[in-house]
């Protein structure tokens, strides 16, 4: 279980770092809070911190249920393709927002799998 609590770690590490980041970007556009507008390349940075948040809110649950019923291997397997899949987010929705799909695939579909393959453990259990 130490590789999916270093996996979980680092995925709020990241998340960190990308707060960190809309912080030196609302000094750096001068977009006083608690206005989240303001700058468009503030608001790409805002909205990578956002949406980073949606996803930790289903990946992390899914992350340490699926090792705990499924297999610790591949939920940090799983876990490391998000937490590349967030890290090209960022850089994509930051650079040109319309070019964000395939981090967010790389991170939304690994969260799925940890949830979906955790909740196929649980009823298989209760058979």
């Amino acid at each position: 279980m130490e590789t999916v609590h270093i996996i979980a770690i680092l995925a709020l590490l990241q998340y960190f770092y990308f707060g960190a980041r809309v912080g030196k970007a609302r000094g750096q556009f001068d977009v006083k809070a608690p206005a989240i507008t303001g700058n468009e390349l503030f608001e790409r940075r805002y909205r990578v911190h956002q949406n980073t948040l949606e996803v930790l809110l289903m990946f992390l649950p899914g992350l340490y249920l699926f090792a705990h019923g499924v297999s610790v291997l591949w939920a940090t397997v799983l876990g490391g393709v998000y937490l590349l899949g967030r890290a090209i987010y960022s850089r994509s929705y930051v650079r040109e927002p319309a070019s964000r799909g395939p981090g967010f695939a790389l991170s939304v579909a690994p969260a799925l799998v940890l949830l979906l393959g955790a909740l196929v453990k649980a009823i298989m259990d209760l058979l």
